[in-house]
């Protein structure tokens, strides 16, 4: 795996959402304790950024239809989305966040 700087840690609210650009790449890194979740940052039912909605746990919804999609693996928990989000393995190394964008995965650390 090759683990590129997304974030500082800090930055990624417990519960919550930021966007970040790495390498190109839009994601939505989202926090749930110890854990930081990186997805693309597009709802596949209707290319709203996931990084604007509400998070639950290990979900994050989309504001504008309601999709919710499981941060684990990227797939949606309910309609309208029936088409999974790309998810990244992560990991934190001090206080930053790294995510490897050459392969999906929950590996999450």
């Amino acid at each position: 795996m090759s683990y590129v700087p997304a974030a500082p840690l800090a930055d990624v609210p417990d519960g919550g959402a930021i966007a970040v650009e790495v390498d190109g790449v839009e994601l939505a890194l989202v926090r749930d304790g110890d854990v930081v979740y990186a997805v693309i940052d597009e709802c596949s039912h209707a290319a709203i950024p996931l990084s604007e909605g509400e998070v639950e746990g290990n979900e994050i919804e989309c504001w504008l239809h309601g999709s919710r999609f499981d941060l684990r693996t990227g797939k949606p928990v309910n309609l309208p989305a029936t088409e999974p989000v790309q998810t990244f393995s992560t990991t934190i190394e001090g206080d930053t966040v790294m995510v490897d964008l050459s392969a999906t995965g929950a590996d999450n650390a």
